[in-house]
């Protein structure tokens, strides 16, 4: 009778989950284990959103575990390793498996920890939850990384479609089950009780992913292609922060989403433009593993010398809190206070406008994402951030700037999504949303921070610059 080990991490779901089917199918006990060691994430361990999410997703894996015969076994401490080891002395275990992951530090991490439990004399095995490639299984003709993301995702789809998910194995229990800490002892959730809103808008968990998931794919997939830039409609999944916590894994999205269009989904207009989306996903986690200093440099070295602004204390908070007179913009960064979420199409919006008309770094606003989105992924965020500020790989072009009226007009034109988030202008008529400096029931909306013509015209000035050193 022998026991394993099953280390979840960002994979917070039984179906479809490679280790627990391995360690369930070649043992006769299986401990599923979840351990709180944030200082081995360091710089970028949780933000705070992401550790509301996390706290609620160990709740929900839990239940779902008990439900089985099974639970979670619950440590914390500085070092993976160290605890993992305790627990193999407490329980007996011959074997531990667990997920990949992909960011610098955690690769580094389960590496070093894979290496120690071989030397242990103990099975140790990493399997793909993640991702539907693995980024260092595609290279161009030369041997060389993508740099560009239309002809990685032509390679991807040579290797796709992915394998049938995996069905929950049974989960056998041990005899005696070792000590675990309370989810509460972990300290996740927020001492002052700003939660409110994430609460509304959001139920972690494997069971509400799966929901999620089939109400996008019966109401939304097909028209996906022509409202997912709406951000005043129903048209997205809202899957980003149940994929990343692995509440579901991208082979799910692909079984599911080929089951909506009779097997053919990459033959739907609507099917088709979201997979490519996760595809993005996935080109987000490929660039990462390639280029592991993009967080905090940009991948093109001239970027480093942009002249960005001297003094923008005040700018910044005023992007933060939604107080910068361009409604789009505003609309979205308090939607994402609120939430902890934001619409792909503002959150470009808003990027472009701290970049570019505030020329504020764009590490500044990676790292409020970070610490304020329930999908806040190190990958995703990173490429997003450069791709914006044009200095990434794949990027836009540093001189496509992102007109918050324009945008406004063409994307939420009744302002149902402004009319939403910013109550000041209740009263204002779809016809000046976008332009409320221009209508005299403004009410005590701010007025623009900057002048978006003079500050695109500096942003411009600041690229040549670049372009000229």
């Amino acid at each position: 009778m022998t026991t394993a080990i099953v280390w979840f991490r960002r994979d917070l779901r039984l179906a479809d989950n490679p280790a627990l089917h391995r360690a369930a199918s070649e043992h006769q006990r299986v401990i599923p284990v979840y351990l709180h060691t944030p200082k081995e994430e360091i710089p970028w361990q949780p933000g705070a959103a992401s550790r509301w999410w996390v706290h609620h997703s160990l709740a929900a894996l839990d239940s779902a575990l008990q439900q089985r015969g099974s639970r979670l076994i619950i440590r914390a401490g500085d070092s993976s390793l160290v605890t993992l080891r305790d627990l193999i002395r407490e329980t007996g275990a011959t074997g531990v498996y667990w997920n990949r992951l992909y960011e610098p530090a955690t690769l580094n991490r389960d590496r070093a920890v894979k290496a120690a439990l071989r030397a242990d004399g103990l099975i140790a095995e990493s399997h793909q939850a993640a991702l539907l490639i693995e980024p260092w299984t595609l290279l161009k003709a030369d041997e060389t990384p993508y740099q560009v993301f239309t002809p990685f995702w032509k390679a991807c789809l040579q290797k796709l479609p992915p394998a049938v998910p995996l069905p929950i194995p049974p989960l056998p229990a041990p005899d005696r089950w070792p000590y675990s800490l309370p989810l509460t002892a972990l300290e996740l959730l927020p001492r002052i009780h700003w939660d409110d809103g994430l609460t509304a808008a959001w139920q972690p968990g494997e069971s509400s992913a799966l929901a999620q998931l089939d109400w996008f794919c019966e109401s939304a997939l097909t028209g996906y292609a022509k409202w997912r830039d709406w951000p005043g409609r129903d048209g997205v999944s809202r899957l980003s922060p149940h994929l990343h916590f692995g509440e579901l894994g991208p082979r799910q999205i692909w079984a599911a989403a080929t089951e909506a269009t009779d097997g053919d989904p990459l033959g739907d207009k609507g099917a088709e433009t979201f997979l490519r989306e996760i595809g993005w996903r996935e080109f987000a986690h490929y660039v990462l593993y390639h280029w592991p200093h993009t967080p905090e440099q940009p991948l093109q070295e001239r970027f480093a010398a942009y002249p960005w602004r001297d003094e923008y204390a005040d700018l910044l908070r005023a992007w933060q809190r939604g107080q910068t007179g361009y409604p789009m913009v505003d609309a979205g960064m308090r939607q994402l206070w609120r939430t902890g979420w934001m619409h792909n199409r503002v959150r470009m919006l808003v990027a472009s406008f701290l970049i570019k008309n505030c020329r504020i770094p764009w590490q500044e606003g990676a790292r409020w994402f970070w610490d304020t989105l329930v999908d806040a992924d190190l990958a995703s965020n990173t490429l997003g951030w450069q791709w914006t500020a044009g200095c990434g790989t794949d990027a836009a072009p540093y001189f496509r700037i992102f007109n918050p009226i324009r945008q406004g007009e063409q994307f939420d034109p009744d302002g149902a999504y402004v009319h939403r988030w910013i109550p000041e202008l209740a009263k204002l008529p779809a016809s000046a949303i976008h332009q409320p400096w221009t209508h005299s029931t403004q009410g005590n909306y701010p007025a623009p921070v900057v002048d978006f013509a003079a500050s695109r015209a500096e942003a411009l000035a600041g690229y040549e610059r670049v372009k000229a050193g």
